[in-house]
């Protein structure tokens, strides 16, 4: 939800926000402050039963396997806006968030269980 409100915010508030010109910039703000909140999340609900390592660890791994979850919904967002044509709310939601997120998401699920939230 973060990241959907946050991009859609930036890039068509209003009929054209303030990044609608940059919608790849305002898909890393989006996703830059969805992160936070996914780690806090999977912390202290998802994972709280595991104690793995320390938060400062955890938090590393955390953010470098989010970076390579941004890269995947961004080159979503990019296919989409950039080599099919498509830059319209629709297609940029279908896109970057539902497809985008969808890849991210089954990629940090399978990630964050292994190697940030490992089992004692």
């Amino acid at each position: 939800m973060i990241d959907a409100v946050t991009f859609n915010v930036l890039v068509y508030w209003n009929g054209s926000g303030p990044l609608f010109d940059l919608p790849l910039l305002a898909k890393i703000i989006a996703i830059g402050l969805a992160t936070v909140g996914t780690y806090v999340g999977n912390r202290f609900l998802t994972y709280r039963d595991r104690t793995g390592g320390s938060s400062v660890r955890q938090f590393a791994i955390f953010a470098a396997i989010n970076v390579i979850a941004i890269l995947l919904q961004l080159g979503c967002l990019g296919f989409s806006r950039y080599v099919l044509g498509l830059a319209d709310p629709v297609s940029d939601n279908l896109w970057g968030t539902f497809i985008g997120q969808g890849v991210a998401t089954v990629f940090r699920y399978v990630t964050y269980g292994r190697w940030v939230f490992r089992e004692a």
